[in-house]
């Protein structure tokens, strides 16, 4: 791949770490005073999906170190040649931009609901304007697309890896995170299910 590749990869994951996990976090703590990370490494089924999402996480930041830096060893990551042509990898790159920029939106769009995880100690507003008017979840939307623009910008066997575990993963935790909400909101949120899909579809 070009030079442009190289650097773009390292680049927007940096970016994209922090403007999607972040900033939102640090500008919830600081209008709320409440951590919006929800994950307290406790053995349940929650916090469970988060320790494996941050291994997904992990691996998909080692991949592209070591395409960018080491790439003497990204052969051993065994990519998928027939993929490797501009073409798709400039798919890859505009659902990259895509997914980040939806993502952005819907994070501003959430305000002080931005949460990672359940929140079980703090009631949040339920937003359903703009993005969310759309979809029921814009942000974990945002990510599968994003898993997605990384294997087709970057195709091999460990990406493909990081996209159908971190979309497994993602669809467990929807559903985790659907049921809190019916119970938080009740005919409120009933009423949204209805009216938006879980998707965009």
């Amino acid at each position: 791949m070009s030079e442009f590749f190289k650097y773009f990869l390292p680049l927007f994951l940096l970016v994209y770490f922090a403007v999607a996990f972040v900033l939102p976090s640090y500008r919830v703590w600081k209008r709320t005073g409440v951590n919006p990370v929800t994950f307290r490494g406790a053995d349940d089924a929650h916090d469970y999906i988060g320790k494996l999402f941050k291994i997904v996480m992990l691996a998909l930041t080692v991949v592209i170190i070591v395409y960018a830096f080491v790439p003497n060893f990204y052969p051993y990551l065994l990519p998928v040649f027939w993929l490797e042509n501009r073409i798709i990898q400039y798919i890859g790159i505009g659902l990259l931009l895509i997914s980040l920029l939806w993502t952005v939106a819907a994070q501003i769009q959430m305000g002080n609901s931005w949460r990672i995880g359940i929140d079980e100690e703090k009631k949040t507003e339920l937003v359903r304007t703009g993005v969310f008017a759309l979809s029921r979840n814009p942000i974990f939307l945002g990510m599968i697309v994003t898993l997605a623009g990384m294997f087709l910008a970057l195709p091999n066997a460990f990406t493909l890896l990081v996209f159908v575990l971190g979309f497994t993963l993602i669809q467990i935790q929807v559903r985790l995170e659907e049921e809190f909400l019916g119970r938080m909101h009740g005919a409120e949120y009933d009423e949204f299910r209805r009216q938006v899909p879980r998707w965009i579809w």
